[in-house]
């Protein structure tokens, strides 16, 4: 009885963070101190980038500057101390928690 409507061409799926950060199958998620990473394998490496290591039995963030690793204290893996450093992938995205918001808008 009647037609479809002309309406359904227009509706979009409902947004997600599978659909805003483009998480496939060889995409992992990683929760952090305030809130997740999403990892992806680590193809090319571009200075700037941020990635997961493993270092002396850590798992950190480090950004790639020039041929070395800048990690979130500060300290420079450069040099010989690169062999024994382990990428496990290319961060993608960060997404924070918004419950853990410590400076609410009034």
């Amino acid at each position: 009885m009647g037609f479809p409507s002309p309406a359904m061409d227009y509706i979009e799926r409902p947004l997600s963070p599978e659909v805003i950060c483009n998480i496939g199958a060889e995409s992992r998620v990683l929760e952090t101190d305030a809130g997740f990473a999403v990892i992806e394998p680590a193809s090319k490496k571009v200075p700037g980038d941020i990635f997961l290591i493993l270092s002396d039995g850590h798992t950190q963030f480090a950004r790639l500057m020039g041929m070395a690793l800048i990690t979130d204290d500060g300290e420079a893996i450069e040099g010989e101390a690169l062999e024994g450093v382990e990428v496990l992938g290319k961060v993608t995205f960060f997404i924070n928690r918004a419950g853990d918001d410590r400076c609410p808008v009034i």
